[in-house]
């Protein structure tokens, strides 16, 4: 059996085809939740450095003790859970980082706040590979733009839960706030059960793969790639605020400058992969990219006003480019082995992502901010060789594609 169609087909082609928005919609939601989880943590670290009376240091390792767990076991999560019905997987993750917040909102103190964030980074460390393996089982060769779709859903999980937890910690304690985002977990439970198939994911090692080999170069250079895509916004995101300052802006116009960026960058998400059916996804990257370094390098020479005008554009093309790599890890990663070849990608972009503000950080502190935004700037730059040495293994999926 096709394995594109493994998840999708049921008794009729139209039936296939009304299956194919469902799994992606439940793809979308747990992956929404999950990113949502993620940043609206940070709502609550200032509250809980005073409540437990934590330094900055202690901070960072409780905020470690969910994010680092979700980064280490991506690849662990995957191979236990590999072959297992989407609907199990995802309903697992989902349920697992609902106990974690639950025992979050338990009168354990910060002993059971550290439990409950490490709960809650086991279960947000499953979803990521498998729901990305269901919309690329789902949809198969035609799956860069549903990816794409699902990268954009997790975008707006981070802008509506921290939000909402922003919202609500003025009213309430923030215990009922967590066990709330709790409950909310507890929903989209209920909507994967309803949604998510129950049929798992059978990957089968093509007999005449030729061109394994080279998908698995392609794949690390691929992982390098998006490594560094990551730091770059990472490290410019770091500096963003104090170049706002410098500029004479206050908190409101810092706020602002995120919220521009975050803007541009959800639709760059949603819209980058288009342009790489339309260029090519060498083009595109390569692209994206280069405006990327340039747009970042403009934001050091512009006043306040025209930097905000920038950051929109610049929002695009720094977090658009991420929307593209992600479609990019079925067509080069081995066959047979997508799944982990998601994990892995994940496990290299959040670990960039973790690294990227402390090496930048260091930078700055043994030069100067400019010089530490000049240098994610070069980072940007950097993919642009590395696109070339990617490009034979592209090649060879286009020409697998048309044999």
């Amino acid at each position: 059996m096709d394995t594109a169609h493994t998840l999708a087909t049921p008794a009729s082609p139209n039936g296939a085809t009304l299956k194919k928005p469902r799994n992606l919609l439940a793809a979308c939601l747990v992956h929404a939740l999950h990113d949502g989880y993620t940043d609206g943590l940070y709502a609550f670290l200032p509250i809980w450095q005073s409540h437990f009376g934590l330094s900055y240091a202690g901070l960072a390792l409780v905020r470690a003790l969910y994010y680092g767990t979700m980064g280490a076991l991506q690849i662990p999560a995957d191979r236990v859970l590999h072959g297992t019905a989407p609907r199990t997987a995802l309903t697992l993750a989902t349920l697992i980082a609902v106990a974690g917040f639950a025992i979050m909102v338990l009168p354990l103190g910060f002993v059971g706040l550290c439990v409950g964030l490490f709960g809650a980074g086991i279960g947000s460390s499953i979803q990521h590979p498998r729901g990305s393996i269901l919309v690329t089982d789902t949809y198969g060769p035609a799956s860069r733009r549903p990816l794409g779709v699902y990268n954009f859903a997790g975008d707006l999980g981070k802008a509506s839960l921290p939000a909402l937890a922003a919202l609500l910690l003025p009213v309430l304690s923030w215990r009922p706030v967590i066990g709330a985002m709790a409950l909310l977990g507890i929903v989209v439970t209920g909507a994967l059960v309803a949604l998510a198939p129950s049929v798992s994911s059978r990957e089968k090692v093509d007999p005449a793969s030729w061109r394994v080999g080279q998908a698995r170069s392609g794949f690390a250079v691929l992982t390098l790639i998006g490594g560094l895509d990551t730091a770059t916004r990472m490290g410019y995101l770091l500096f963003l605020p104090f170049l706002v300052h410098s500029r004479g802006g206050g908190s409101a116009n810092v706020g602002l400058a995120l919220a521009l960026l975050f803007i541009g960058g959800a639709f760059g998400k949603a819209t980058c992969n288009r342009l790489s059916e339309h260029f090519g996804i060498l083009a595109s990257v390569v692209a994206t990219e280069t405006a990327t370094a340039f747009l970042i390098i403009a934001t050091l020479f512009t006043p306040l006003r025209p930097t905000l005008c920038i950051l929109p554009v610049l929002g695009i093309v720094l977090n658009g480019t991420s929307s593209i790599l992600y479609g990019t890890v079925p067509d080069v990663a081995p066959k047979g082995d997508t799944s982990r070849g998601f994990a892995i990608f994940y496990t290299a972009v959040i670990g960039a992502g973790g690294a990227a503000p402390v090496l930048y950080g260091i930078i700055a502190d043994h030069s100067s901010q400019g010089f530490a935004i000049v240098a994610a700037a070069l980072t940007a730059m950097a993919i642009v060789p590395l696109m070339v040495v990617l490009r034979p293994s592209l090649r060879a999926v286009i020409q697998g594609n048309r044999s």
